[in-house]
């Protein structure tokens, strides 16, 4: 079972690293624009509503409820929609037209930084030590180190501003989301959400005037069948599956995993480089993690050691 469980982990931190390289070749970039570049919140909503609509069958096959019941089941179902799905691949799809796979995966595994943050103000019973304050720094520090941002390279850095918003929207969506207790199963709460986000993020595109004509190209069109059927639909049971059997400590291990393999992926598949700002800039936000998460990184160690 334990090398059955290393395999999943392995499969999942392969499939989302690379989703940063799919998002990316379904964009471009300014030098080299593609398909969806104009359109990213297109990209994003379509992403979403077909994986919803891939997620709800599921999620009426293997649980006993496939709809939300009741007001607190449907505001939980809401902030997922809204922040944890539609703000956040918004956010992300519009700022990887100018930064690397790389980059992007290293400032969104800022997310569990940014949800201590908001944690100590928003939940009375969270509170962080003088080491967890040093910790949320650090993570802050590493986003500077990786985006090097300066009067003369501010406009430049905007696409990392959208990355880090990314973050802190679903660092945000994840501390609201802990106010509710409700007994909706995590896998009917994310085909819902992926459905909301996803009309969401449609009706901004509308209004931003996003368009697109003509069916995609191939490495678009591949790019979409990627994020779509691997990405979200295979993905999301990999993660529910190993949720309940690994913790929520361990599974999220996957964000700290993420990044070398999205930056050996892009490099592979994209040409892109790995700069050492990069890597110092993820080295000192998984410090910051360790910091934050230290008393219950110590204590998965010890029940793992124990078994």
């Amino acid at each position: 079972m334990r090398y059955r469980n290393a395999a999943l982990f392995c499969l999942l931190t392969a499939i989302w690293g690379s989703a940063f390289v799919a998002i990316k070749a379904g964009l471009g970039d300014p030098a080299n624009p593609a398909y969806f570049y104009d359109a990213p919140v297109f990209f994003a909503a379509i992403r979403y509503e077909i994986a919803g609509l891939l997620m709800l069958p599921y999620a009426a096959w293997a649980t006993s409820r496939w709809r939300p019941r009741g007001r607190e089941e449907w505001l939980l179902v809401a902030i997922g929609a809204t922040l944890m799905i539609g703000a956040y691949h918004a956010f992300l799809f519009v700022g990887q037209r100018g930064t690397t796979s790389a980059a992007a995966a290293v400032i969104i595994s800022l997310s569990p930084v940014l949800t201590a943050a908001f944690a100590r103000a928003l939940l009375p019973d969270e509170r962080l030590s003088l080491l967890g304050i040093v910790g949320m720094v650090l993570g802050l520090v590493g986003v500077v180190v990786l985006t090097r941002p300066s009067l003369s390279n501010l406009v430049g850095s905007r696409f990392e501003a959208f990355v880090f918003a990314a973050a802190a929207s679903f660092a945000l969506g994840s501390v609201l989301a802990r106010r509710f207790e409700t007994g909706l199963p995590i896998e009917t709460m994310e085909a819902w959400s992926m459905l909301g986000g996803g009309l969401l993020m449609h009706a901004v595109s509308v209004g931003l005037d996003e368009s697109v004509s003509g069916l995609p190209p191939l490495r678009e069109a591949t790019a979409m069948v990627y994020l779509v059927v691997v990405s979200s639909a295979l993905g999301f049971l990999l993660y529910f599956d190993l949720l309940d059997r690994l913790g929520p400590i361990e599974i999220n291990l996957v964000s700290y995993v993420a990044p070398p393999v999205a930056a050996l992926t892009g490099f592979l598949v994209l040409g892109e480089r790995i700069d050492a700002a990069t890597v110092v800039g993820f080295l000192i936000i998984v410090a910051g993690f360790v910091l934050i998460k230290r008393r219950a990184i110590r204590s998965e160690l010890r029940r793992h050691y124990r078994r």
